[in-house]
Order: structure tokens, then C-alpha cells, then sequence
């Protein structure tokens, strides 16, 4: 069932990939044009492209989790703040249990491992317009056997989708009245966010914040895919 949304009409699906690999993003073209013949699919090779291209008309991002401007599942926190009502599904080599039990907790609609084939990232895609949550078949996502990560996945649900993109352009080196400027709102607005975002962190400054948003990076990440 298609989502309905004034404005869609007959121009199909609109879609965002991003990832920084050509060949691939080709791929996933092919595999997306099976869908619709009519949809219109957005690329991006690098993050700051993917945040320019993230809007509400957008249907779906197909999110690759290494690129230029972003490590980890740092990426997909970023985008969620930015806009929660767009569904996310993680695309990556990096296939491991850990890696897709942390990117649905994180938000992430769904999980396509760089090794499936077309049919299978058609019926992902599929599965995710229809409001559900797809997954690789025959996979036990087990339990978090890290503590501190169980504790920040848990920490940064709480927030708010405009805190969640504060601590995101905090991590980016923003001053408070640069964010302010991008939000535009007041600094005085942005200070709340900041502080609240510390309380629920349970941190004391910003830097302590940027560096536990980091434990979700990159190193969260199994190296043994």
C-alpha cells in the first residue's frame, strides 16, 4: 500500500540513496526502477549531500553507514533528528548481528546486507513502504552484551527528535549561535536543547556529550564481518 501524501500523485516513489560508492548506488538504482517505473530516485556520495536532499517528499533513504562526512551509526542518528517521519534503512557490508540490532534501536526501518541480491532489497523495500521492518532472514539479533552501549542506544531514545539533531551539530563543532542559525530559533531556545541533551546523556559538558555520541560511530561496528 502506497503512503499517502498530498503532492505524490503519479510521479511515484521518491527515494534517496546514499552511498559513496558509484557502482552501487547503480545497483541499488536498478534495483529500486524494478519497483516503480515511475519513481524518482535522489543520490548522494557523501553525508553533507544526504542531509541537503533529506526532505519530507522523500519516501525512503537507503543509508550506507561509512561515507565521506560520517562513521557508524552516528549517520543514522543524525538523519532521524533531522527528519523522523521519513523511514531510514540501513545498507552496509557490515552484516553482523550487533551492527542491525543497533541501527533499529537507533531508529533505522530496516536492514539490507550489501550481499543480497535484487529480489531481496526489492522485497526490504517493499516490506518498509508498507510500514513494516525488515531484517536479513534467519538472523538471531540476540542482546546487547555491551553495557555502555546498552546505556547510550537507551539514552539517546529518550531525546527529542530537535535534541537529537542539537547533540548531532554539536558533534559537527557548531557553536550555539551557529545552530541556532541553522534552526532558526533562539540561542537561548538552542541553550535549553543543549542542557537538556546533557541531563539525559548524563554528562556534564558538551565535549563529554560529542564523545559518548561517538561510542555509536565507528566502533560500534564489528570488524569481523
Amino acid at each position: 500500500m502506497r503512503r499517502a501524501r498530498e503532492g505524490l500523485l503519479a510521479s511515484g516513489y521518491r527515494f534517496l540513496v546514499a552511498d559513496d560508492h558509484p557502482l552501487f548506488r547503480g545497483a541499488l538504482k536498478g534495483a529500486l526502477s524494478g519497483l516503480d517505473d515511475a519513481c524518482k530516485i535522489l543520490e548522494a556520495g557523501d553525508f553533507e549531500g544526504a542531509k541537503a536532499l533529506l526532505d519530507d517528499n522523500i519516501d525512503l533513504v537507503l543509508l550506507d553507514l561509512t561515507m565521506p562526512g560520517v562513521s557508524g551509526l552516528s549517520g543514522l542518528v543524525a538523519l532521524r533528528g533531522m527528519n523522523a517521519a521519513v523511514p531510514i534503512v540501513v545498507v552496509s557490508a557490515h552484516d553482523d548481528p550487533e551492527t542491525i540490532r543497533r541501527a533499529l534501536e537507533l531508529g533505522a526501518s530496516g536492514f539490507i546486507s550489501k550481499s543480497s541480491g535484487m529480489d531481496e532489497i526489492r522485497t526490504a523495500v517493499r516490506t518498509i513502504l508498507d510500514g513494516g521492518i525488515y531484517t536479513p532472514a534467519d538472523i538471531d539479533l540476540g542482546a546487547e552484551a555491551d553495557p555502555e552501549i546498552a546505556d547510550l542506544i537507551s539514552r539517546l531514545q529518550t531525546l527529542t527528535p530537535q535534541q537529537t539533531r542539537v547533540l548531532s551539530m554539536l558533534a559537527e563543532g557548531l557553536l550555539n549561535k551557529q545552530i541556532a542559525y541553522e534552526l532558526n530559533v533562539s540561542e537561548a531556545t538552542i541553550k535549553a536543547h543543549v542542557s537538556a541533551v546533557l541531563q539525559k546523556l548524563n554528562v556534564d559538558s558538551r565535549t563529554q556529550a560529542v564523545i559518548r555520541l561517538s561510542r555509536i560511530g565507528a566502533d560500534t561496528i564489528a570488524t569481523e564481518s
